[in-house]
């Protein structure tokens, strides 16, 4: 097709927009969205722009177009461009700098006067995925969802709109299907005239703090495509996500870890990921092959036989130390001041809620209070919690910790604590990791401290209604620490191995050489905040573990643009005790490329596209063979065959062994085709490869190649 496509999601109303030479009608039927008068099957992938920084789009939506896209999906974040009410930021750089996410709601909307968050009600009138909670609001849902379309529709666009997960979306808006199984779950469109559309199909399963990730595996998105398009007579499918980013700075919702999507086509550093992108393109071929049969034909199914399947290349992302920062003498450190009741500005005789406190100008909350004791004890301070942290202090001593969890927000932290005779500093201090982003009633959520108890000899005391001071935020946060200017201000102190919580630390290196992505290794470190020249790349939490033990996310993204050749600035906040003398600086790359076939696999499906009709019978039979593909990364080549075997190899490409069947030729071979290129491909041949070693053995062709 001619042109690229755009499509912007306003909260679940989503509009088509065709950036292309000479523009065009877009318009719809029962079948497909139709440009032009004609019907269009159309391949689409979500890439959101705040989670990429502007460098990295062009080669992105690079990737994005060879992998078979038609289109490109986005959120438009209002809570990125409208921080507060009538301060619009369009630009990206300022974008980046934004806070945490209330579903890409601002913040200040919580404080609108009789605001009643996704419901038939006038101060809110926008939306995403509705039906999940519509029953929550009763009567007043449907008039909502009737409303939505008739604002959409009456903008005029002059192109359709989409319902995202609304079986009962009003005419003439598309209800469409979110989700990993469209195919078997999507009730229809809820009009003959409607196409099947399929807005989220879901390449992985988003990550949380504290659980093991799940892989969806490129054979089961293909499947569900294939299934989508046949069954459902499908003719647009979005990924969600294609490339899923980084969640910069405090964007990231509750619990939900700074990579996004990592296992997209696309990885977090928009590295392509095999045989995730490699299959799903082949998909995307083959479907393109029959779109004009698929569009106007009649329908007719055949079996093609069991266990087809399709030839990809297999990649393995590798990270190598570029700098160590583990001599002492590079690094300062700035212990974070703990407030008393006295320091406080912000006082009132009850526990405030956290949200509506920091109004989301911070993670960080103190709550403060004089405790008069009349003699030294051992008593037990008990607090409930609506989330997410909480470090407690008393007379500026550490005495204990305690979080929640995404499925279980609120927890209970109950400790010994020795009190001294006389005025006792209370000190406790609520962190939100993120900003609730889904579910009815948003703007009822509470988060920070509900109850505080002392038991002293059988005798519970309720400072639940005492008097209690605040403090929004760190001191640190307040004076910039992060920034050139902020840390050159702070008296920071030489490095101190023995650490102690709630500290600043800084340093400062030279940026990797080339073009490869950038990882700040933070696997020695608790959990906090990191910045590069500024530029907050996001929150960590090494410290808590999934159930086999190992820290979600150890690995941060520094893009490229925000580092200087020399002298970049990095600051870290750790609210826990860590060791920076771990740290390192990281390339990230694709080091191994790896494929295989067998004489049942069929060669691949863009070289199809790409023959032409020849005259020589051979040459023609010879171009259909199974091939293994191999493909190194741009400004790399084959450097090193690691494996190659023609024959009967058991395993694949993530365990491999040379079987009882295999030809002396292999490693020969398939050097000379591809040592020192780009690219090679090799042919599943007997020719090729001197013969026929096992007559009457089904053989396969495994490869694996080094790139640098």
């Amino acid at each position: 097709m001619v042109g690229w496509w755009w499509w912007w999601w306003w909260f679940g109303l989503v509009v088509v927009v065709r950036a292309a030479v000479g523009g065009g009608d877009v318009t719809y039927d029962g079948r497909s969205v139709i440009v032009d008068g004609q019907r269009k099957l159309l391949f689409s992938g979500s890439i959101h722009y705040p989670r990429s920084t502007p460098q990295m789009w062009p080669s992105l939506i690079s990737k994005a177009k060879a992998g078979g896209l038609d289109a490109i999906d986005t959120y438009v974040f209002w809570n990125l461009h409208e921080p507060q009410p009538g301060q619009w930021k369009t630009r990206h750089c300022e974008i980046h700098k934004g806070s945490g996410s209330t579903r890409g709601l601002p913040f200040w909307l919580h404080d609108v006067p009789g605001i009643v968050y996704r419901s038939d009600n006038e101060p809110f009138k926008i939306e995403n995925e509705y039906q999940n909670v519509e029953k929550a609001f009763h009567d007043k849902g449907p008039p909502y969802v009737r409303w939505a379309a008739a604002m959409a529709v009456g903008l005029e666009t002059g192109v359709p709109w989409v319902m995202c997960k609304q079986d009962d979306a009003p005419d003439p808006v598309i209800n469409a299907c979110n989700g990993m199984r469209c195919g078997e779950t999507f009730v229809g469109p809820n009009s003959p005239n409607k196409p099947a559309i399929w807005t989220e199909n879901w390449t992985h399963f988003y990550d949380i703090y504290g659980n093991i990730t799940k892989i969806r595996y490129a054979q089961d998105i293909a499947y569900q495509v294939a299934l989508f398009i046949v069954k459902m007579n499908g003719s647009y499918i979005n990924y969600y996500m294609y490339h899923g980013g980084t969640n910069f700075g405090r964007t990231a919702s509750s619990f939900v870890i700074t990579s996004y999507y990592d296992q997209a086509p696309l990885d977090e550093y928009g590295l392509i990921r095999q045989p995730k992108w490699g299959h799903l393109k082949e998909l995307h071929a083959a479907v393109k092959l029959c779109s004009d049969t698929l569009l106007y034909g009649q329908q007719s199914n055949f079996s093609l036989g069991a266990l087809q399947e399709v030839s990809t290349q297999m990649s393995t992302r590798s990270r190598q130390k570029a700098v160590e920062l583990d001599s002492p003498e590079i690094w300062k450190e700035w212990n974070e001041a703990i407030p008393a009741f006295d320091d406080s500005l912000l006082r009132s005789d009850s526990l405030l809620e956290q949200m509506n406190t920091t109004k989301d100008a911070s993670d960080y909350l103190w709550y403060t209070a004089s405790y008069q004791q009349s003699e030294d004890s051992q008593s037990v301070i008990t607090v409930n919690s609506h989330g997410h942290v909480l470090h407690t202090f008393v007379n500026g001593a550490l005495i204990g910790s305690a979080h929640g969890t995404l499925r279980n927000h609120s927890f209970t932290l109950e400790t010994t604590v020795p009190l001294n005779s006389g005025l006792n500093n209370i000190s406790l201090l609520s962190n939100m990791v993120g900003l609730p982003d889904s579910g009815a009633f948003m703007e009822r959520r509470a988060a920070g401290l509900h109850t505080v108890t002392i038991q002293e000899n059988q005798v519970v005391k309720n400072l639940t209604n005492y008097s209690w001071g605040y403090q929004v935020g760190l001191l640190g946060e307040r004076l910039q620490f992060y920034t050139e200017e902020g840390s050159s201000i702070a008296q920071w102190l030489n490095f101190n191995s023995s650490s102690q919580p709630l500290t600043w630390y800084k340093s400062k290196f030279d940026a990797p050489g080339g073009n490869d992505p950038v990882a700040l290794n933070l696997g020695s470190m608790g959990k906090g905040e990191a910045w590069i020249n500024g530029q907050s790349i996001g929150r960590y939490w090494i410290s808590f573990h999934t159930p086999d033990g190992s820290p979600s996310q150890i690995w941060y993204h520094i893009p490229r643009s925000f580092l200087k050749p020399t002298d970049n600035l990095l600051v870290l906040f750790e609210e826990e005790i860590g060791n920076p003398l771990g740290i390192s600086v990281d390339i990230v790359s694709i080091s191994k490329v790896c494929g295989h076939v067998s004489d049942s696999n069929p060669p691949p499906v863009v070289s199809w596209r790409r023959e032409m009709p020849s005259q020589n019978k051979h040459e023609k039979h010879h171009g259909r063979r199974p091939k293994v593909q191999l493909r190194c990364p741009p400004k790399r080549n084959i450097s090193k065959i690691l494996f190659a075997s023609f024959g009967s190899p058991s395993g694949d490409c993530k365990s491999y062994a040379v079987g009882s069947c295999h030809s002396t030729n292999s490693m020969v071979v398939v050097e000379k085709a591809c040592l020192g290129k780009k690219m090679c491909s090799i042919p599943w041949s007997n020719k090729k490869f001197g013969g026929d070693p096992c007559p009457g053995i089904p053989k396969r062709l495994l490869i694996e190649a080094e790139c640098q």
